[in-house]
């Protein structure tokens, strides 16, 4: 289980053992279980009654109250999009930004932001935003994956290959789908915060929440483009399939219409009548032989001219 970590924003997140949660030091960020939330929320004074159970939370959004903005995020798991999505729960207000958090998520998010970035101007608003940019630093990569996964499908239907990629299609659209309802509820959720209704932000430092906006707004582009691209692969793997089915109707069309005049002469002189001259010709065999040959032949030729075969 995760303790509670405490950070001011410097230059960089400074870690210390205990929060002045007035905010007179400096902005903070504080990362706690929900046990540990229950049993010190009003230390933070965010005059919010908010009782966090992360195992019902499903979604990415905030909500602003009188004198702080709450919030919950539903994140996917990017190596695996089927696995459950971790979760944790936020509140902020003026002084600083509070996680709630069972997983330790947060902490390996809050981790790479302090050894990978350096503040000129530290701000809570530009933390958030390194933050959130953590949380989709990654996607650009998965979606490249999935662009270049879905070229090599497609490739290997144009070039007539028997296995069928519709299981794998489908499960590229349904990871799909899930990340570009993620980013939606993404947009939400920094839309929300460059609003800021509450003036929590300095009206400089909101621009952060716009490019950020700007970000999920083309990774969300990206999602709903890959994903029109995988149902149109999935119909060219229809489409081909029904050709291939057409072929092989063409084809048995054909070997019947072939055989139906040498059905017809096998059924005409298999009725073995008396008085049927050809009966008794030494050449009939072999003329009824030849005759089928050029049928068939001619059948064939017949075809050939017309592009059926």
């Amino acid at each position: 289980m995760w303790v509670a970590m405490y950070y001011y924003i410097k230059n960089t997140l400074e870690k210390t053992k205990k929060l002045d949660f007035k905010g007179k030091n400096g902005k903070f960020v504080a990362v706690l279980t929900s046990d540990e939330w229950f049993e010190s929320k009003d230390k933070f004074d965010m005059g919010i009654e908010m009782d966090i159970d992360l195992s019902v939370i499903h979604s990415t959004k905030a909500e602003v109250n009188y004198d702080s903005l709450t919030g919950t995020f539903s994140v996917p798991d990017r190596e695996n999009i089927t696995e459950p999505n971790t979760n944790f729960a936020f509140a902020l207000d003026e002084k600083g930004i509070v996680f709630i958090d069972d997983s330790g998520y947060v902490n390996k998010l809050i981790s790479n932001i302090i050894s990978t970035k350096r503040w000129a101007i530290p701000s809570l608003e530009r933390f958030i935003y390194d933050f959130l940019e953590q949380i989709v630093a990654k996607d650009q990569i998965v979606l490249e994956h999935f662009d270049r996964e879905l070229d090599t499908i497609e490739s290997s239907i144009l070039e007539g290959e028997e296995k069928d990629p519709s299981l794998r299609v489908s499960r590229i659209r349904s990871d799909l789908r899930d990340l570009r309802v993620h980013y939606e509820q993404l947009l939400d959720l920094s839309q929300e915060l460059e609003e800021n209704e509450n003036d929590f932000f300095k009206e400089e430092n909101t621009r952060y929440f716009h490019l950020f906006t700007q970000r999920i707004s083309r990774l969300h582009d990206l999602t709903a483009s890959l994903r029109e691209y995988s149902i149109q692969i999935r119909d060219l793997y229809q489409s081909k399939l029904d050709i291939k089915q057409n072929r092989i109707m063409t084809l048995l069309t054909v070997i019947t219409s072939i055989f139906m005049p040498l059905t017809l002469i096998a059924g005409w002189y298999g009725m073995n009548f008396k008085y049927m001259p050809e009966l008794e010709y030494k050449a009939a065999y072999p003329i009824v032989i030849a005759v089928s040959i050029v049928i068939v032949i001619i059948s064939l030729i017949f075809f050939k001219k017309k592009k059926w075969l």
